[in-house]
């Protein structure tokens, strides 16, 4: 998941210039953007952590709800974090609030690193999680509230750069420590080095001048704009602040004290309810098309393909990973040009094409897996063939994914070609040694297949449809969808919306997999896409180069695809045509 504001590349480069002349704005910004590092390093960590996991705890390997919950959990604990931070952000000051995120990170990743038992992972995956949530509220509303006006934008689009960034960091992290003793636990705890990193930067830096004024510190406010500000500016922004704030406050007494009079606000205006349709369609979306099931289960998802080996799995993974950041840059260039709703459309269409040619490439991998020999299964000796195989009526028609979906087994291949007839083994620590010592490949979670590559293939422009299109634009248009006095309770509930539907995929992956298979599970996200195609087609306007009062208007109206107004305008330009003859 990605988030934030947007910039176009005027703003960019205007954005170099007064950071070149004034580099404490950039410090600002960049320190309080580790917060997004964190977050992109923690959603991208797991999925490579989770092989070697499996690997020391056995009932890990054998529960997949446990492995789906290791994972889960720190979204689960940034649903919490996110809606715990903007009370703390208000009531403490954002800088105190980014410093207790960095303390519970810290304490998170330290927890999952000195873990005896899978339980352990989980309170500190759910630390970790509470410390993304309230870094993923905080860290761009204080480089928003710190930054000059006219270069907010693209300071704060750093904040959502450094996510895919931290998400490719975490898959180099997890390539350097495969053959480190102790593996998965220096992965999870290497993330607390940036918290730390933060932590000390962060006290040396001030607090959001906004928040200072709305505390009635002027004065420190003011010692603040002077060092973002040129000296000859800072009288005007100080009004200027002045204005915003006492607006904003007039605003809050408009709409009550408290979110449940706020949310009751919102509901009752009918602009806030069209653009909540469109706001929370767009985040459901994001989720619904799988792309966490990548971002989490990518080397899973390759070993699904046959590449059983881990530093293979991870390698191939840090290509769809790098292909995500190269995305969020792309999105940055051209959305402003080509618009939000045909970035998000076109998107769609290309991941709904992929997600299609994945599971056709699954389903041939899964119709093509090597065969099972009676002759290769006996040939570890004794109590080693997997029981369900022994006992099959129609064993003879087994072939590796029949073995895989067995309980306790697992597949080792042929010694001389991995596409050959292999053994069907129970799966135990002294068996897979016995097949690997005789230079053979094991298989426990996808089965050898010359479709491989393919596979692969698939999953990196899959990653290349979305990260442009729907990774980055739902959050642009619930930055503009809603009307001023309602974009906090707007973006909230859309926010709030995107992390529950995030819980949901990532806690679901497995279990689908297990019951649908991988080419059931991709088709079924290929059609949830088609249902949010259709979904953002009917519901979300187009909003590019739109001021908020001519969006108002537009909600207002009530949008429709312009294919549906062709009627609707020969109407207006009939009768207009006639009142001009009549007035002639």
């Amino acid at each position: 998941m990605e988030g934030g504001y947007h910039a176009d590349r005027t703003e960019f480069s205007e954005c170099w210039r007064i950071t070149w002349r004034t580099p404490y704005i950039m410090r600002l910004a960049l320190s309080a953007g580790i917060g997004g590092l964190l977050f992109g390093y923690d959603t991208g960590v797991i999925s490579g952590a989770l092989l070697y996991i499996r690997e020391d705890f056995p009932e890990v390997e054998k529960k997949t709800w446990l492995q789906e919950t290791i994972v889960s959990m720190a979204v689960a604990g940034a649903i919490i974090g996110a809606a715990i931070g903007g009370w703390i952000s208000d009531s403490f000051g954002r800088k105190k609030s980014i410093l207790l995120a960095d303390i519970v990170f810290f304490l998170g990743a330290i927890v999952m690193a000195v873990a005896p038992a899978p339980w352990v992972i989980i309170i500190g995956r759910i630390l970790v999680g509470l410390g993304v949530g309230m870094a993923s509220m905080t860290s761009p509303l204080y480089i928003s509230e710190s930054s000059p006006a006219r270069i907010r934008g693209a300071l704060v689009s750093t904040n959502a750069l450094l996510i895919t960034g931290g998400q490719f960091l975490s898959y180099l992290i997890n390539l350097a420590f495969t053959k480190a003793p102790g593996t998965w636990r220096w992965m999870l705890g290497v993330a607390g080095f940036p918290a730390m990193v933060q932590f000390v930067l962060m006290l040396s830096l001030p607090e959001s001048p906004r928040w200072l004024y709305r505390k009635n510190e002027i004065n420190e406010a003011r010692s603040i704009l002077e060092k973002i500000y040129p000296a000859e500016e800072v009288e005007g922004e100080l009004k200027a602040l002045q204005e915003s704030v006492e607006a904003e406050i007039a605003e809050e007494g408009e709409l009550g004290d408290g979110f449940i009079p706020r949310l009751k606000g919102a509901l009752k205006n009918k602009i806030v309810r069209r653009g909540l349709l469109a706001g929370v369609t767009v985040q459901i979306t994001q989720q619904f098309v799988g792309i966490n099931t990548v971002l989490y289960y990518s080397p899973t998802i390759v070993q699904f393909a046959g590449f059983a080996s881990k530093q293979t799995a991870l390698a191939l993974s840090l290509v769809t990973s790098g292909l995500n950041f190269v995305g969020s840059m792309i999105s940055m260039g051209f959305v402003d040009k080509y618009g939000r709703r045909r970035f998000m459309l076109v998107s769609l269409v290309g991941i709904i094409a992929c997600l299609v040619a994945l599971a056709i490439v699954f389903y041939q991998a899964a119709a093509t897996a090597p065969a099972i020999s009676s002759i290769e299964s006996t040939h570890f000796g004794g109590n080693t063939t997997c029981p369900a195989y022994i006992s099959a009526p129609n064993s003879q028609s087994w072939n590796c994914m029949s073995c895989l979906k067995a309980p306790d087994c697992a597949f080792c291949s042929s010694s001389t070609n991995k596409l050959q007839p292999g053994a069907c083994l129970a799966s135990t620590p002294g068996i897979k040694s016995s097949c690997r010592e005789e230079k053979r490949t094991w298989y426990s979670e996808g089965c050898p297949s010359k479709f491989g590559f393919l596979a692969v293939t698939f999953l990196g422009l899959y990653i290349i449809c979305y990260s442009p299109g729907m990774g980055s634009v739902p959050w642009i248009v619930n930055s503009e969808i809603y009307p001023l006095k309602y974009r906090g309770t707007g973006g909230g509930i859309a926010a709030v919306t995107n992390w529950t539907a995030n819980l949901l995929v990532s806690e679901t992956f497995l279990t689908l997999t297990n019951a649908l298979g991988s080419a059931g599970t991709f088709l079924l996200f290929s059609g949830f896409s088609a249902i949010g195609f259709v979904a953002i087609y009917f519901v979300v306007p187009e909003t590019k180069g739109l001021p908020f009062e001519e969006v108002e208007k537009l909600l207002e109206k009530g949008f429709k695809p312009k294919a549906f107004r062709s009627k609707e305008k020969k109407e207006i330009s009939k009768e207009n045509h006639a009142s001009s003859s009549q007035s002639v």
